[in-house]
């Protein structure tokens, strides 16, 4: 690469300007899908590492892309169309004269191809982790998916299915389907199927063959054995979100079409709002008019990628600010636990370079003041012998200088990095700085064109934010250590660095990260579980910050004792290693550091290892915030994504620890339970609002996970919004099965349990009054409320909201009801109030009921605007919460209410029912037959009895 002199300070602040007036998405270049002219440009497709190399795995993502072009500008009305797609294929694939990576990787992708092997088999799906409108995290599909043509005919042509999963995944709709509640009773009391839109046709298939609905139906429970197929030719055109698969089906649901009872994910997340009016209110469709003419946009062009040999630079300050010292907040007052920021980053360096990179990666060291310095061309790691030699480069002392100039760091790492083949394409570089550069500005563009990313690691409040930006144009990560932090946060970020490439059985993983002030004769006794889906590679990492070592004992599962005498110990660095070859033992470490010196000792311990099989996925866990910045009071979000492979870890301990600029870090226990900040319940994504903003600055963010054998841990079904598979069709009357469903393995339990870390980067809250401020944080949008009507009653559940957002108890709820969607959603103020003088708001996270009888509104709602309720069949109830200082929620979710239905409506009745029904009839048939019979018995005994008198009488 070659470096051109830098531009003048004007263009230069032009760039930067426009660069950040753009949406923050668009700054993180791997996953940046921009919207120009129509047409989308910059999506990524990755193929995982380990998917076997099939060169017509590419050659049909290529095609359904292709047809999903097309058929997606139809369905959006000539709005959008795909232009320009990047497909990168992994480095374990032969290379044919692919183009190389710049900053995109597999951890970036919009799309990832990777194997599934779980109940779901081939089901395409998109991982949402965000509200209604929000953007998904990625699509996935499986190799199977993309190469078995059969599979087209359950779930549609792929490039249909390419669109359903690409409106998941942009415009935050959900799916219309419901597999759980396949069917539901509407207004008038009739049973439907699930289904969107209604005009959609099918019957109901028994065992047998085709039967009745009575016969599938039985006291409003789907009899076994029984399903529902649609009919293979419809009229109706949506919807895309329900069946793509049908050929008819050309749009999605709107607000003429779409079927507001039917109880799927879209009406509850999205508020009864149909997929097309959330998707024209997106930023998309809301900037994109209608392309003129009848012509069709051209097809997309793809760019094929690889990467190449793994390449990484440290570049790190070693000005004099760096020998400052940093203290841990629960050690204030004893001088001896201070630690110099250049100290702990010579144990987090020493960890990553002897555990955490990756074999075969080439490494390079540089240090900077104010100039920059090469100590260790790159040099591959392939032994534990080179990680050492790495580690002897790493900087002893820090400089005298005062003055930092991070650009002359970056340009040496350039330097390094390009030795390779010229080119810092694809490369990685890790820059460490405490310093308050003010001309960062001057590398700015030659990093973003470099075609290396770059992460970023803050010291201290004195580093200069302009540092971030670094990591906003290169795609890369950004952590920040505050001075008076946990001294384990260096590692963590550190840990948190991988190579990117997705394949989770080469990275590290972080098991165990503790600090604890030790008093003199006193020792630090704790446990640390290995669970068997990791222990190669396994490394105990103990550091001290003053005098000499602790007294190290460590047992191991089996009881085997390791003494200090058992490690390495780096003086200069302050730790004490032992890393076990092979597999260590599964089970529970644990270790004692006994604290012999006269002085208090902040004495940490990190553990890390790799997947112990290729057999079983390990256990993951990635934290992150929902923005990089946000303004005060509106909160940020936290997310912690547990994971086994591509399957949610339910019922863990996932604790957030946010750490200020100044001030106390505060903890917070993620949940994933559905309500508040959580969209999706059990879906793996803990998540919790933060707004606990003690200053304005740098938030860094930590997530510990721990789970207990003793309780359920694996979801065997992949979370996300599926792509439904249709079991088969009528087509002629007659029935048509598609081939059944692959399902995978079910995983196994971990006998263990596991515990993990990872750090979550760092994000920024500006504004925060200083002093004492008002209450600004509202009680938390309540997400899941749910209706049933009980003969004359409504019963509503949903899970208390918060005093301030998701924390605490809130004062009171305001709950109104309307029969018309519009009024309760845009005038709820208006709507016809419920008395609940009697209902007391519960602590968050508790789920909350409610009864009310309908006869004390029916009046009311009978005399509401716009028409009879008795025409409509539903009522609309919608909720919000109100704290002690009369600040209000977002109004909730709508909920819908089925009416019983008018006097002169047939309702179809169960099986049970019709039963009972025809032994009420022929009852009452044969009483009719018996008394006519009766009738006809006395008629003739009567003739009788008057025919004998006549003949007496003509006698006489």
């Amino acid at each position: 690469m070659t470096h051109r002199g830098n531009p003048g300070p004007v263009h230069r602040l032009k760039l930067v300007t426009l660069l950040f007036a753009l949406s923050p998405e668009l700054l993180f270049l791997g996953a940046a899908v921009k919207l120009q002219d129509n047409g989308y440009d910059g999506l990524l497709v990755a193929i995982n590492p380990r998917v076997p190399e099939n060169l017509n795995l590419i050659t049909n993502m290529k095609e359904m892309i292709t047809e999903a072009s097309f058929y997606l500008f139809n369905a959006t009305k000539r709005r959008v169309f795909f232009r320009n797609i990047q497909i990168l294929i992994p480095a374990t694939w032969t290379a044919h004269n692919y183009s190389k990576v710049k900053q995109e990787s597999y951890e970036k992708a919009n799309v990832i191809v990777t194997e599934q092997n779980g109940v779901h088999g081939d089901d395409p799906y998109t991982l949402q982790h965000r509200g209604c409108g929000k953007e998904g995290k990625y699509i996935h599909f499986t190799p199977s998916f993309l190469l078995n043509d059969e599979l087209a005919a359950g779930y549609g042509s792929r490039g249909r299915v390419f669109v359903h999963e690409w409106a998941h995944l942009r415009w935050g709709v959900f799916d219309e389907y419901n597999h759980d509640k396949p069917f539901y009773m509407n207004g008038r009391n009739e049973i439907q199927v699930t289904r969107c839109s209604s005009d959609i046709t099918g019957v109901f298939v028994c065992e047998k063959g085709l039967c009745p609905q009575e016969g599938c139906i039985i006291s409003k429970l789907f009899r076994e054995g029984c399903t529902f197929l649609y009919n293979s030719t419809q009229n109706a055109t949506g919807s895309i979100m329900f069946m793509q698969s049908l050929s008819s089906v050309v749009e999605f649901c709107n607000a003429s079409t779409h079927n507001r009872e039917a109880p799927n994910l879209q009406n509850q997340v999205c508020s009864l709002r149909s997929t097309w009016d959330v998707i024209t209110g997106s930023s998309d469709l809301n900037h994109s008019l209608p392309m003129s003419g009848v012509e069709l946009p051209p097809p997309p062009t793809f760019s094929l990628m690889q990467a190449g040999d793994k390449v990484l630079c440290l570049v790190m300050d070693v000005s004099r600010k760096m020998a400052e010292c940093m203290k841990h907040e629960g050690t204030k007052g004893f001088e001896e636990s201070k630690a110099d920021r250049l100290l702990r980053l010579q144990q987090a360096a020493e960890l990553y370079l002897m555990q955490v990179v990756e074999v075969h990666t080439f490494v390079g060291i540089v240090t900077f003041d104010s100039k920059g310095a090469i100590r260790a061309q790159l040099q591959q790691i392939n032994s534990a012998d080179d990680r050492k030699l790495l580690v002897s480069y790493l900087p002893t002392t820090a400089s005298t200088e005062e003055g930092v100039d991070t650009c002359a760091g970056i340009k040496r790492g350039f330097e390094v990095i390009e030795k390779r083949n010229g080119r810092a394409d694809g490369s990685v570089m890790i820059l460490v700085t405490s310093g308050a550069d003010e001309h960062i500005n001057n590398c700015l563009l030659t990093a973003m064109s470099s075609g290396s990313t770059i992460h970023s690691i803050a010291l201290g409040s004195s580093a200069v934010r302009k540092l971030e930006e670094l990591s906003h144009l290169t795609g890369g990560l950004k952590f920040f250590i505050p001075d008076e932090s946990n001294p384990n946060r260096m590692t963590e970020a550190f840990s948190r660095i991988s190579s990117g490439t997705g394949d989770i059985f080469q990275q590290s993983l972080q098991l165990e990260s503790v600090c604890e002030t030790v008093q003199p004769q006193h020792q630090l006794l704790n446990s640390v579980t290995v669970d068997s889906a990791v222990g190669n590679d396994t490394i105990f990492v103990v550091m001290w910050q003053t005098s000499g070592p602790p007294e190290i004992i460590l047992l191991d599962p089996s009881g085997r004792k390791y003494n200090t005498s058992d490690f390495v110990i780096n003086l200069a660095f302050r730790t004490a290693i032992i890393q076990f070859p092979g597999t260590a033992k599964p089970g529970h470490w644990t270790y004692i550091l006994n604290n012999t010196h006269r002085s208090p000792q902040a004495l940490k311990v990190t553990v890390a290892s790799r997947a112990s099989s290729l057999a079983v996925s390990p256990a993951t866990v990635e934290a992150f915030a929902e923005r990089d910045s946000t303004y005060f009071p509106q909160p940020v979000i936290i997310y912690a994504n547990v994971r086994k492979g591509l399957y949610p870890i339910l019922n863990a301990t996932v604790v957030a620890t946010v750490e200020p600029e100044a001030g106390d870090p505060i903890v917070l226990q993620l949940l994933d339970n559905g309500a508040g900040a959580d969209v999706i319940k059990r879906d793996g994504i803990y998540s919790r609002y933060f707004f606990s903003f003690a200053v304005s600055g740098r938030y860094s963010l930590t997530v510990h996970v721990h789970h207990s054998p003793s309780i359920s841990t694996l979801d065997h079904s992949v979370p996300g919004s599926h792509a439904m598979y249709v079991p088969g069709y009528i087509a002629n009357d007659n029935i048509q099965m598609n081939a059944p469903k692959k399902t995978g393995h079910r995983g196994v339990e971990e006998q263990w349990g596991f515990s993990r870390v990872s750090s979550g980067g760092s994000f920024s809250v500006l504004g925060v009054p200083a002093g004492p401020h008002p209450d600004m944080f509202p009680p938390c949008k309540i997400t899941d409320l749910e209706a049933i009507k009980a003969e004359e009653d409504v019963i509503l559940s949903w899970t208390a909201p918060g005093e301030n957002f998701d924390q605490g108890q809130a004062t009171s709820y305001e709950i109104r009801m309307s029969k018309n969607l519009q009024s309760i959603r845009d005038n709820f103020n208006n709507a016809i109030l419920v008395n609940t003088s009697e209902l007391n708001p519960q602590q968050a996270g508790t789920r909350e009921i409610f009864t009310f009888s309908l006869k004390l509104v029916t009046s009311e709602l009978e005399h509401e605007p716009d028409g009879k309720m008795q025409e409509n069949h539903v009522v609309y109830v919608a909720m919000r919460a109100v704290d002690q200082n009369s600040l209000k929620s977002d109004v909730s979710n709508i909920a819908l209410v089925s009416l019983s239905v008018s006097q002169n409506s047939a309702p179809a009745l169960s099986r049970d029912e019709l039963i009972l029904k025809g032994v009420l009839v022929a009852v009452g048939l044969i009483a009719m037959v018996c008394l006519i019979i009766v009738a006809a018995h006395c008629t003739l005994n009567r003739k009788k009895r008057a025919l004998k008198k006549d003949n007496v009488t003509k006698l006489l």
